[in-house]
């Protein structure tokens, strides 16, 4: 027997955690952009938690999007009342709740609803989960990019736009003309500085509308940088049937993940914030060393196992990590060329930090996927892997694992798998991304030609002449054989 979440079927929900709370008792004092499964499994569930403390009610989220994903996502969360089923899962448990932290969720497209929320007097944070390649940056030069297409359209159209960064915008605008306090604005993307990195593209936009309202931007609005972690795979019917099957509950879009959690948050709050630190936010002065690390060891690990594993035809990252080849090539890389260019993090062994990482890929129950890792390589590479790289070659550090890595990367969007398997598009840019591997084969360096990717890494002669023998040894010899060369210090 199941149940079909909804507020009005809560009580006989027996098997997962519910909220302690009054739905209605909530007020809204977020505006969400992004409403994906990272979210929900990270943001929302700190504030649930909080909520079921007893403590700042008027706190809750309202959800806003700009892709046409988010009208699907809307349409499932709003038949069960805006709740989600959290589902957490490690070797020996799995443990389920009920989110309740979002109260609305706007209509995607609709901007004039979008900025009344968002001039409304309550909402007093403003966060975005939009992904890493959702802040318009040029991957090379890593700076906003205020050419690109939708941003000059909202340029164009300030009073209607379509980017969340418009909607932003406008609404800031409208909250200063009528008296309003500005709200706080906080990123909680995987992206190296990214408060700074989200003021940029709002200060960015403005400066094309008018240089003054750039100017009161980067002096009068507040945008904290932080460190979020949770691996959070996609939601599919696996998923779906396997709460309904545990958990007696049916819910459209529930979310998997982990049982760690970790958000770090410079406290910068002009107007306010939940008190997150009495549910384990950890509050700093300075974000950057933990999301260095963070980024370098964790998120370049799974870019560093990603391409092996997804041509060597293994589905699941725990899979990957069973693999006596990939599991040891992401060691080798890890202990011998990223973590010891890591600087210091207060409180953390960085090696252990990395134990933790692998135990944390090699969780089975998760089941996250290799080709959700490899995914959007265009624009995670060169946050995850290629800053390593270029530390190692301005340092005259060796970087054959980072350049095998690059390779590697290389010849996964050639398309097709070491067993001839079709590799379906995993990238927004991945026509352009199969054509260079296409020129790679024969020539390398047609791969490193795309220096809007590499930059100033396709001129470092170690980088180059690594990345060269190592796709040419891929292609003569193929995946694991390449490998286990690496690993005998034979590359």
């Amino acid at each position: 027997m199941t149940a079909k979440l909804s507020l009005a079927a809560l009580p006989s929900i027996a098997g997962a955690a519910t909220p302690t709370y009054a739905r209605q008792d909530l007020k809204p004092g977020i505006v969400h952009f992004g409403v994906g499964n990272f979210h929900r499994a990270h943001q929302a569930v700190y504030l649930d938690a909080l909520f079921n403390t007893g403590a700042d009610h008027d706190w809750a989220i309202i959800g806003a999007g700009v892709r046409p994903s988010d009208a699907a996502m809307r349409e499932a969360l709003g038949r069960q009342d805006w709740l989600t089923s959290v589902v957490e899962q490690e070797a020996g448990s799995t443990t389920a709740r009920i989110t309740g932290a979002m109260v609305d969720y706007l209509e995607p497209g609709d901007s004039r609803a979008v900025i009344a929320a968002l001039t409304d007097p309550a909402i007093r944070i403003v966060s975005l989960t939009i992904t890493e390649g959702g802040y318009y940056i040029d991957p090379a030069s890593q700076k906003f990019d205020p050419a690109h297409p939708d941003i000059a359209y909202d340029a164009a159209h300030f009073h209607a736009p379509k980017t969340a960064f418009g909607l932003i915008l406008a609404g800031l605008v409208q909250r200063r003309a009528a008296g309003i306090a500005p709200f706080t604005i906080m990123s909680c993307d995987n992206i190296p500085g990214n408060g700074q990195v989200t003021r940029n593209a709002v200060a960015g936009l403005a400066a094309l509308i008018d240089p003054a309202l750039a100017d009161w931007i980067k002096s009068s609005i507040a945008f904290p940088n932080g460190m979020v972690d949770r691996i959070t795979p996609a939601t599919s019917a696996r998923e779906i049937d396997l709460l309904a099957d545990t958990f007696g509950i049916e819910d459209s879009w529930p979310v998997f993940c982990e049982s760690f959690n970790q958000w770090v948050l410079e406290d910068n709050f002009p107007a306010g914030r939940p008190a997150l630190e009495t549910v384990g936010v950890q509050f700093v002065g300075d974000v950057a060393p933990y999301e260095h690390m963070k980024i370098r060891i964790l998120n370049g690990g799974h870019a560093t196992i990603a391409y092996p594993a997804g041509l060597l035809d293994i589905h699941f990252v725990h899979e990957a990590m069973e693999h006596p080849l990939v599991s040891a090539f992401l060691r080798k890389v890890e202990t011998e060329e990223i973590i010891p260019i890591v600087p210091p993090v207060p409180g953390t062994d960085l090696y252990e930090y990395f134990a933790l990482c692998e135990k944390r890929f090699a969780n089975p129950k998760i089941g996250d996927t290799v080709r959700r890792l490899a995914l959007d390589g265009s624009n995670r590479q060169p946050k995850f892997i290629i800053p390593s790289a270029l530390d190692r070659a301005n340092a005259n550090n060796a970087l054959t694992g980072l350049a095998l890595v690059s390779a590697l990367w290389c010849r996964y969007c050639f398309g097709t798998t070491e067993s001839g398997a079709i590799i379906g598009p995993n990238d927004p840019n991945w026509d352009r991304l199969t054509a260079q591997a296409r020129k790679a084969r024969e020539k390398p360096a047609a791969w490193l030609d795309m220096s809007d990717i590499y930059g100033d890494l396709a001129q470092a002669p170690s980088f180059a002449s690594s990345f060269t023998k190592s796709l040419n040894f891929l292609w003569k010899e193929g995946t694991a054989a390449t490998l286990e060369a690496y690993l005998a210090d034979r590359l």
